[in-house]
């Protein structure tokens, strides 16, 4: 699956629209997590349990849209974006989204 931010892919032209595709995933912060991230936050820095729930939950998202794409006969995902969204304290949502299409070498 090429996955591209932009509305092209260099190489390559748009033979068919697919419509919009989209992976949701949504995550909580675990009672460790929190544990272990308010510690990290006291000394200042980087935040590593924080950063990976954030890298794990995008990638669940990207997964989710890749299949989605797949399953509807894409082989390209552009304009891909990501979102998020914090549902309750604790719980966010990511979305990761984009436009399915069907691309041939130019």
């Amino acid at each position: 699956m090429i996955v591209s931010t932009t509305n092209e892919v260099a190489g390559y032209r748009v033979v068919q629209h697919l419509g919009l595709v989209r992976g949701v995933t949504v995550r909580s912060r675990s009672l460790v997590g929190n544990f272990f991230g308010g510690l990290q936050s006291i000394f200042g820095g980087r935040l590593s349990v924080y950063a990976h729930l954030a890298e794990v939950s995008r990638q669940e998202a990207f997964d989710h849209m890749c299949h989605h794409a797949a399953e509807g006969g894409a082989n390209a995902v552009l304009a891909m974006r990501y979102d998020a969204t914090e549902i309750l304290p604790g719980i966010t949502e990511v979305l990761a989204y984009g436009s399915a299409v069907l691309v041939e070498p130019a």
